[in-house]
């Protein structure tokens, strides 16, 4: 199966990244293409991919076909391929943000292709990503099912409504900043009180991850229920935490969360 990619930015290598660390593809089985050669002819290279002089040779040769450029350039892009995709029917995986499957098939001027909408976060990269995934009425659940395995190989998945995508970039596209943010917040504090950034970054680091995988593990806690069994009456703990909530910790969060999704819906 030849997997072609149409833009190869850095949401597209890491999940070229991703599939390769899992076995799940191989380096011949990746064909890619971008409007600048200086990028994707060196990638391909580096990785043993196969490079493609221009879009349509992607599409020609693609079973999967990920489009992976920006929102302002995908219509142009469609209106380039529209008459190969139709030819060749292959599935189509979108992870262009704000383009929704019924765009994709206006822009495409054909109601049966198979199409796929997806919207992955950094951490695919290292195969501990969260992607949402939405397919048309065309993709049948033997398709659906082929794709969400492969896109499985990179970390976790989740069927959701297409509505509720600007939730889903929110929650788990933009939120990798969020909490790279807390984290360096919390070594910097560490700084504060002695310790080196290396260090302070990898305590702060390993106390997230641990504490993820503890939420992930709680079948039956919620992460409040978590919070409460760590505070001790009394002590330090909890001390901090109305200390983060009288600065308003949680308010925060939630109004990033807020302006992320108005960004998104083009709404700020």
């Amino acid at each position: 199966m030849k997997i072609g990619f149409i833009g190869v930015g850095n949401m597209a290598k890491a999940i070229i990244q991703g599939w390769l660390k899992a076995n799940a593809v191989s380096p011949n089985e990746i064909v890619i293409h971008s409007a600048h050669p200086s990028n994707y002819e060196k990638y391909a290279a580096k990785y043993g991919l196969q490079s493609a002089k221009n879009n349509i040779e992607v599409v020609q040769q693609a079973d999967l076909l990920c489009l992976a450029v920006k929102p302002q350039t995908l219509t142009k892009v469609l209106q380039e391929i529209r008459t190969t995709v139709v030819q060749q029917h292959s599935i189509i995986i979108s992870m262009v943000t704000g383009f929704s499957l019924k765009q994709l098939e206006q822009s495409l001027q054909n109601h049966d292709l198979k199409i796929l909408r997806i919207m992955p976060n950094v951490n695919v990269e290292i195969n501990a990503g969260m992607t949402a995934l939405a397919g048309n009425r065309n993709l049948s659940a033997t398709d659906f099912e082929l794709c969400q395995n492969l896109i499985g190989k990179l970390g976790q998945t989740m069927e959701i409504a297409e509505k509720d995508f600007s939730l889903f970039v929110a929650l788990a596209g933009s939120s990798p900043a969020f909490i790279y943010l807390f984290i360096d917040a919390m070594s910097r504090a560490g700084v504060k009180y002695g310790f080196n950034k290396q260090q302070a970054t990898k305590i702060a680091a390993q106390a997230v991850l641990g504490s993820a995988q503890k939420v992930l593990a709680s079948d039956e806690q919620t992460p409040w229920d978590l919070i409460d069994a760590v505070s001790s009456p009394g002590g330090t703990t909890i001390a901090g935490l109305l200390a983060m909530e009288e600065a308003g910790f949680m308010t925060s969060v939630i109004k990033g969360i807020d302006a992320t999704i108005a960004k998104d819906q083009g709404k700020d």
